[in-house]
């Protein structure tokens, strides 16, 4: 696979609380040459990347991020403040007690909610998977669907572990046909993401995959 075929699949991420301005203005020209599909910020950069960038950047960030705990109320306003300072895209995490609670029904709401703020601009849902079981994944799956959210994603990149092929399997069977799916957390060679992508996800959060495939890429580019 062309470096920048798998590329234009990652989210160049860079959610480290103590990343420094710098390191953000580096991760946007960076995203900007290779063509990655977007950057994923913490909120508090988003507007300062758009006033240094422009519309050409697309900004994806965080909401209820790591642990997704927060009201719907709070995350809503997030979400409002995201969109409003310039973001493109939003990963929220599921409120993870409620799933813990068995309380679906919350979950899907919540999920609805923020997908009517989002409206045209991407929505993915984070369910945190290592801390799920087979039945509240599946669940998961049904209220990601049924809530309209756009894609479902494995992973802060926080938990105890990562994206995990098991769980690709388990969405894509039981997902509705406007999910997609974002496989996260983990993804450190060109190996895995090469295999996600296979596997059909059609996004990859990664902090590592334009340092591994720049060279690669640069390349590809001279050749044309």
């Amino acid at each position: 696979m062309k470096a920048s075929e798998i590329l234009s699949h990652v989210d160049h991420t860079l959610l480290t609380p103590t990343a420094a301005w710098g390191e953000m203005r580096r991760l946007a020209e960076e995203a900007l040459r290779y063509h990655t599909a977007s950057v994923c910020v913490p909120p508090a950069y988003i507007a300062r990347l758009r006033g240094n960038f422009g519309a050409e950047l697309t900004i994806c960030t965080v909401i209820g991020f790591p642990l997704g705990y927060d009201t719907t109320a709070a995350k809503c306003y997030a979400a409002r403040d995201a969109l409003k300072n310039g973001a493109d895209e939003i990963d929220a995490v599921i409120n993870r007690t409620d799933m813990k609670n068995g309380d679906f029904e919350a979950v899907t709401r919540e999920i609805a909610a923020l997908k009517e703020i989002a409206g045209t601009h991407i929505l993915k849902i984070i369910i945190e998977a290592c801390d799920l079981t087979t039945e509240e994944k599946i669940a998961a799956c049904r209220s990601v669907t049924e809530g309209g959210a756009d894609f479902i994603k494995t992973s802060t990149g926080f938990g105890k572990s990562g994206a995990a092929h098991e769980d690709v399997d388990l969405f894509r069977a039981h997902i509705g046909p406007n999910v997609r799916i974002k496989a996260a957390g983990g993804i450190r060679t060109v190996e895995d993401m090469e295999a996600y992508l296979a596997q059909g996800c059609d996004r990859i959060g990664a902090s590592a995959a334009v340092r591994l495939l720049a060279e690669q890429a640069d390349a590809e580019q001279n050749e044309k």
